[in-house]
């Protein structure tokens, strides 16, 4: 599966910026945000799973502002209007990689004079997957506990001033506690060879868990909307690609809430995929 170049273009035309950790907004700017209608920007193709996805899930969860949804052609009309903010897919990159690989991101930004789309205030974002030849199929369903993590983000650094761009990563990862006996879910294609059987599984972590075969397995569990429900969300390169870089691995709730948030280099040591040291950081709670 590749990435129609519908929204390839739409990709190009939009925002790239220096990534360094998940985003918190400053309290003005939340305030800001609060006071907007929010734009969800749509794929221009028309019959893109994108824009179902995204459309059922905002439908769905969205409560924090009104929301209209655009075309692409409706946010360069109204990016620099502070009336709006948006929600939308941006391309990234962790500024202090040598490699600058680029990631995409689906986040909320606030509209305004900035100068520049890249300059446009982040209140929450989410990595989804590498920007090129990303298969999107592996992470639209998963839309719905998303947008719900990225309302929920915005409302607790609301709440919460103390949180910053430097400890709201470790504020996050403190949930690992509360996993209890809610089940995890994983695709086993996302677990590192080491991890990818449920005997090797067991031997590092002892808590419900349950190995899928395929993604359109673990999209049904997740629309279950089970809350004792927990998966994996991986962010690895594309089958076959000459790039690697970074490997993200989330655990997080059919209700968007985040219980873990780390990445790693890969690496022979370390290879693309939920690793045994991630099983053995959630089994330590």
């Amino acid at each position: 599966m590749t990435r129609r170049i519908s929204l390839l273009l739409f990709l190009l035309m939009i925002s790239l910026s220096g990534f360094s950790q998940e985003k918190v907004a400053g309290a003005d700017a939340i305030q800001k945000f609060l006071k907007t209608t929010t734009c969800v920007v749509l794929d221009n193709n028309i019959f893109d799973s994108y824009n179902s996805a995204i459309k059922k899930a905002v439908k769905e969860s969205w409560t924090i502002t009104p929301v209209e949804f655009v075309s692409q052609e409706d946010f360069n009309q109204r990016k620099f209007d502070d009336k709006y903010s948006f929600l939308m897919i941006t391309k990234d990159y962790y500024k202090d990689d040598a490699d600058k690989m680029s990631y995409k991101f689906i986040s909320v930004l606030l509209g305004g004079k900035y100068g520049a789309v890249y300059h446009m205030p982040t209140l929450a974002s989410f990595p989804l997957s590498y920007y090129e030849n990303a298969d999107y199929e592996f992470y639209n369903y998963k839309f719905g506990p998303i947008v719900k993590f990225l309302q929920n983000h915005i409302n607790l650094t609301k709440s919460d001033p103390s949180l910053t761009e430097k400890n709201i990563i470790l504020y996050y990862n403190k949930n690992v506690s509360a996993l209890g006996s809610k089940t995890l879910y994983v695709v086993k294609s996302d677990l590192a060879s080491d991890v990818n059987t449920e005997a090797k599984v067991k031997e590092n972590y002892s808590k419900p868990f349950k190995i899928v075969a395929e993604h359109e397995d673990l999209e049904e569990v997740i629309d279950e909307g089970d809350n004792n429900t927990v998966f994996v969300h991986k962010v690895g390169p594309p089958k076959g690609s000459p790039r690697v870089a970074r490997c993200f691995n989330i655990v997080m709730g059919v209700d968007g809430k985040i219980y873990y948030f780390d990445f790693h280099k890969i690496s022979g040591k370390s290879p693309d995929g939920f690793l045994k040291s991630d099983f053995k950081k959630l089994a330590k709670q």
